[in-house]
């Protein structure tokens, strides 16, 4: 690290689709240290036809968190933010809200990829963004708007994702960041830029992009009332704005590794300087999404832990998240395989009925107990990434001996087992606040404390612990 005399506390915002919580990181010995001083929930609300975020609530939450940077003694030098991807917000030309932050997992892009594939070939598509087929990827729900709403369009006078809005709340400066704006499948992948042609076969009012920024920009400073209201003013920083983005900054070291950033969505990739647009990578639907440094990250959007959370909130919270460990790891007959990958699971009534819903349709054993459903939960899961490892070392044309589960997944001590046994490799599980520190560290490169991101890693590297997991079956 630069100058031992150089100490600046960074604030780290870091919101999932489940929670969120407010970070304060800085270096102490060669350390980075940790102090998590606001966490909150995080939910989808129903507003009118469509499922939301209530981006109010989460605002009010950030600034309850930095208020309480002044209870511990620290005001911050700089704050980042970091959320999930493809969601936004309009603006706009009197820059206020011309839309809600409608939720990814709301069926209003049903049958939407399909009519945008009539104007634009699929592989067309792939072949200039590199991004995977989701149905629900920004490009199909602003599609979705055009069709329902074509006049919110045509008054659009800003293009927002959700952390994007949040720094505009605090600086009163639009932008858009690079990492998350790859998300939305409209960002072409060779020139890293806003792809026009893309953008002008489907009609989608291309004045309301604004510049892509890289991550480590540091885009302003707090408003005059924000500082008032707080006490203090700092910078704002982009770090990498999507969750993914930062959480693979955390990966110690990424040689020979494929690494799962595991939380609500399970992220199965490796690190990549180029994008990777080949018909196999389509085929198997692996997504090219941008990285800090304009690195790539080569992946798998998988379903992650979103359907465990959900069987708990189906047992109405009878049970914690370690009991359903600890049942599942009593059934160690129960076989039954899920596709986590269908669009059932995305958002069902009840996760809990539909899971055996579908072992009834596939005349496989129907799980009954709330072990047999966990088990079978983190057994499917297990299978997706066994899949997608297989599918990376093909297109790859090597073997990568290590994975990494990074995240707060990673806590999961039978989840990371079963990967090993599943996989027969080497499984590292950490650190568990990825996310947080990838923001953290990105700040502090931004203002100069970190030269450059293999220091970073090594800083990673040696503040924290990991532990490694081998096949127990061979």
């Amino acid at each position: 690290m630069r100058g031992v005399e150089m100490v600046n506390y960074t604030l780290a915002v870091d919101i999932g689709a489940s929670s969120g919580r407010l970070i304060i990181g800085h270096i102490d010995n060669g350390k980075l240290q940790l102090n998590e001083i606001h966490r909150f929930d995080n939910h989808i609300v129903h507003k009118g036809d469509h499922y939301c975020w209530d981006v109010d609530k989460l605002f009010s939450e950030i600034k309850a968190g930095i208020k309480k940077c002044v209870n511990v003694g620290i005001q911050p030098d700089s704050i980042g933010i970091d959320t999930w991807a493809v969601d936004y917000i309009l603006l706009d030309e009197n820059e206020q809200l011309l839309t809600d932050a409608v939720a990814y997992r709301d069926p209003r892009t049903d049958g939407i990829m399909d009519e945008v594939f009539k104007i634009i070939p699929k592989e067309k598509i792939y072949l200039e963004t590199g991004i995977q087929f989701q149905k629900f990827n920004t490009i199909y729900q602003l599609y979705a708007l055009k069709k329902k709403s074509p006049e919110l369009l045509n008054k659009a006078n800003a293009f927002l994702m959700i952390p994007e809005y949040f720094n505009y709340l605090l600086t009163g400066k639009i932008a858009n960041e690079y990492t998350n704006a790859t998300s939305t499948q409209l960002v072409n992948a060779f020139t890293k830029n806003w792809d026009s042609d893309i953008i002008t076969e489907l009609d989608l009012n291309r004045e309301m992009f604004r510049e892509i920024l890289p991550p480590k920009t540091i885009l302003g400073t707090l408003k005059e009332d924000l500082v008032a209201e707080f006490g203090f003013d700092m910078k704002v920083v982009l770090p990498a704005t999507h969750d993914t983005g930062s959480a693979v900054i955390s990966v110690p070291e990424l040689d020979d590794t494929i690494y799962i950033s595991s939380g609500t969505w399970s992220l199965i990739g490796v690190e990549n300087h180029f994008p990777i647009c080949v018909p196999k990578a389509l085929q198997y639907n692996f997504t090219n999404e941008g990285g800090l440094d304009y690195r790539y990250r080569f992946l798998k959007n998988i379903m992650g832990l979103w359907m465990i959370q959900e069987v708990k909130r189906n047992y109405e919270d009878e049970y914690s998240f370690a009991e359903l460990v600890d049942f599942a790891r009593a059934e160690k007959d129960f076989q039954s395989i899920v596709n986590v990958d269908d669009d059932r699971f995305l958002k069902p009534e009840n996760m809990i009925k539909e899971i055996q819903a579908y072992c009834q349709e596939t005349n496989q054993q129907i799980p009954q107990t709330p072990g047999q459903i966990a088990k079978c939960v983190y057994d499917s899961l297990v299978e997706s990434y066994k899949r997608a490892i297989a599918e990376i070392e093909e297109i790859f044309e090597k073997s990568f001996p290590k994975i990494n589960v990074i995240g707060g997944g990673c806590q999961n001590e039978l989840l990371n087992q079963l990967i090993a046994d599943a996989t027969n490799k080497e499984v590292h599980a950490g650190p568990v606040e990825a996310t947080a520190i990838g923001n953290i560290v990105a700040q502090l490169m931004a203002l100069g404390e970190i030269h450059d991101l293999s220091e970073a890693r090594n800083l990673i590297k040696n503040s924290f612990k990991v532990k490694s997991y081998k096949a127990l079956n061979v």
